[in-house]
């Protein structure tokens, strides 16, 4: 499998390439900055590119940004995001995107090299795989709270490892809890969250987004 990096502390993106090598991936290309970051995507097109928000020359969202637009002109190119931050306009632009093969990690979650290779192989085959955290930031920063706040907190517990594109039987896994109960509480999220339910795992999650965002749009400023 072909990985690309993009990230500019180098011990950190020595450390990746080292960790994938370990795991059978081959390590195409490193980068250091965001300049040509889109175009190079696109040219190699790896298998998954795994790419920091915040890259030279700006530190501010290069690295997102040129994911975004290397997803423009080559749809569904996997990408998986690390970063210590959650940029929530281009990361909702990013994950709304129904193609599939998206990822969004928070830094600290590499230590665990299982979950973080897990998570490389997921966004590689078209899947997702997102941060607990990055959702949970993305979700609070719409005006869906009085939605979010009807779940119990079982129904959160779900959401969450639902959002890491989990299967029924995984959440049941991590949750202790039968596949029937697991099932009972999806069908109730995507009910107070007003979402049809799916059988993909990461449209389901996207879908959540999507709508979050859209409704955002909708609502009037407050006055």
């Amino acid at each position: 499998m072909r990985v690309l990096i993009a990230e500019d502390l180098a011990l950190l993106r020595a450390g990746l390439a080292r960790i994938l090598a370990a795991n059978g991936f081959e390590v195409v290309a490193e980068l250091a900055d965001g300049h040509g970051l889109a175009e190079r995507i696109v040219e190699v097109r790896p298998d998954v590119s795994i790419v920091d928000v915040r890259l030279p020359p700006s530190f501010t969202d290069e690295g997102l940004r040129a994911t975004l637009a290397a997803r423009r002109a080559v749809p569904g190119l996997p990408i998986l995001i690390l970063s210590q931050f959650v940029e929530h306009v281009y990361a909702t632009e990013l994950l709304s995107d129904r193609s599939g093969g998206v990822g969004y990690l928070l830094k600290d979650r590499v230590g665990n090299v299982a979950d973080f290779v897990d998570a490389v192989v997921r966004v590689a085959d078209g899947g997702t795989a997102l941060d607990p955290d990055v959702v949970a930031q993305l979700l609070a920063g719409t005006r869906q709270r009085a939605r979010l706040a009807a779940l119990t907190p079982r129904e959160r517990e779900v959401l969450a490892v639902m959002a890491e594109g989990r299967s029924n039987s995984a959440i049941a896994e991590r949750l202790v809890v039968s596949d029937k109960a697991v099932s009972k509480h999806i069908n109730n999220i995507f009910a107070k969250l007003d979402l049809p339910p799916s059988d993909e795992h990461h449209r389901r999650v996207l879908a959540v987004l999507t709508h979050q965002q859209e409704s955002a749009r909708q609502l009037p400023e407050p006055g």
